[in-house]
């Protein structure tokens, strides 16, 4: 598992990720509510996700990882079949799940 300072700097990167996408969400217009939907649920996970992440849980981070892993497939999904969504709500969603990849690849490893 990475040290703490490792998963301080991994999360800062997952919220800025998770800002990106919800301030892109938040300028789309016409989002599908399942989009929104995912991108308002991984940021409120990511609300209790740094005190997870430290208490060195080991079940509830691998539940976190996989409930906003869940939620930012889902997220990218939309984004794949709607392709009238501008190229920054598409890159912000990509983003957002690539860090959450990235963090999922160096917590659970």
């Amino acid at each position: 598992m990475l040290q703490t300072n490792d998963i301080e700097h991994r999360f800062h990167l997952l919220e800025q990720a998770i800002g990106q996408a919800a301030q892109a969400s938040s300028a789309e217009p016409d989002l599908p509510s399942e989009l929104r939907d995912s991108i308002q649920r991984v940021d409120r996970l990511s609300d209790t996700a740094r005190e997870i992440l430290l208490s060195q849980d080991g079940e509830r981070i691998r539940k976190l990882i996989r409930d906003m892993e869940a939620l930012a497939e889902r997220a990218k999904r939309v984004c794949t079949n709607i392709p009238r969504l501008s190229a920054q709500m598409k890159g912000s969603v990509s983003q957002m799940h690539g860090q959450i990849m990235e963090l999922k690849r160096d917590v659970l490893r």
